[in-house]
């Protein structure tokens, strides 16, 4: 059940804490399977109806007042607050980590009286340069640091550095790394070659959880985006995910749809669970909505949860606290009230 967010206006001032996601902890964690080509050549996408499908989840799926303000707590601590950018720095990457820390203003959380919620952000995604500075300015806080790797964004360095840079995040303290494929496996329909690459990426990963960025932009087709997702499941992924930022065309909800689906797919066979990340172009309030409505629709009540989804997003996050501050005072404000950090 969604936690209820009540008016500041009404006689009651409270939150209902939400009861923990049933089933959750009944899923196995992936441990991967040996490549199987028949589950990969089953693999099928009907782009039309997809993208009908996809619609439904804008024009007849919505909430209003305390639930959507709720829904958009969820999405906050679903949130990997990132920062990519070439000119990124100690400090920037130190605001972040505060920002992540308490992704709300003290005065909004008074407001709306979450206080007992304890929320923040699902972890800190950063280069390997700054995992380092991010573990320490999330000391305590069980906040994970996720590092992207493999030579993020293409992807093309050799794969002795890209095992090498997964090993040094690791011990540098990222409890999550964020991997990218060789995409010409998959426009090339290689997907032994696939499927080594990123076992060996999890074999360096160790304990800590995989991300797979499929960098879905680049794959052309729906049907080869689906057959990624299988690949990299059977080796081993602990998340797909759609988007390294970079690419022209990023996180879609045909996209989506066609990677959960993959996901129910593979848990209805093996009966392990793949998480889900959705990066590059979640920008808004109501975007993260959408993603949040995929997410219950096709794969069920425990897609809600950080364990098992994932945003990578920044901006994104100013814009659900504006929301947030229109829910409990009537009134929009100003962008750069709201800054990222």
């Amino acid at each position: 059940m969604t936690p209820k967010v009540v008016r500041e206006t009404e006689p009651e001032q409270r939150v209902q804490l939400p009861p923990a996601a049933p089933a959750a902890d009944s899923y196995r964690p992936n441990r991967g399977t040996p490549l199987n080509l028949d589950w990969v050549e089953d693999v099928r996408a009907n782009t039309s109806a997809i993208e009908r499908r996809a619609q439904t989840l804008i024009t007849r799926r919505t909430v209003k007042k305390e639930w959507q303000a709720a829904w958009l707590l969820r999405a906050i601590a679903c949130t990997d607050l990132t920062t990519l950018a070439g000119d990124d720095t100690v400090e920037r990457v130190r605001r972040l980590c505060a920002k992540a820390r308490q992704p709300l203003k003290p005065s909004l959380m008074d407001q709306l009286k979450i206080h007992e919620l304890g929320l923040t952000v699902g972890a800190v995604c950063v280069y390997h340069a700054f995992v380092e500075t991010a573990v320490r300015a999330l000391e305590g806080t069980g906040i994970p640091v996720a590092a992207v790797s493999t030579g993020f964004p293409a992807g093309l360095s050799p794969l002795a550095e890209r095992v090498a840079e997964i090993h040094r995040s690791v011990e540098a303290g990222a409890r999550e790394i964020d991997i990218v494929i060789t995409r010409a496996h998959v426009l090339g329909g290689n997907w032994h070659a696939l499927y080594d690459e990123i076992a060996t990426f999890k074999d360096a990963c160790g304990s800590a959880h995989m991300k797979v960025i499929l960098g879905t932009g680049d794959l052309m087709t729906l049907r080869n985006v689906g057959r990624a997702s299988m690949v990299a499941m059977m080796a081993g992924a602990d998340f797909i995910k759609t988007s390294t930022g970079k690419e022209p065309v990023n996180a879609t909800l045909p996209v989506g749809l066609v990677m959960t689906r993959a996901i129910r797919s593979y848990l209805q066979q093996t009966g392990m669970a793949v998480g889900f990340k959705a990066a590059g172009g979640v920008r808004t309030a109501k975007q993260a909505m959408e993603w949040l409505f995929l997410m219950k629709e096709e794969l069920g009540r425990p897609w809600l949860e950080p364990s098992h989804f994932r945003f990578g997003a920044s901006g994104m996050l100013a814009d659900i606290e504006r929301q947030l501050e229109h829910f409990a005072t009537g009134r929009y404000s100003a962008g750069h009230r709201h800054p990222l950090a």
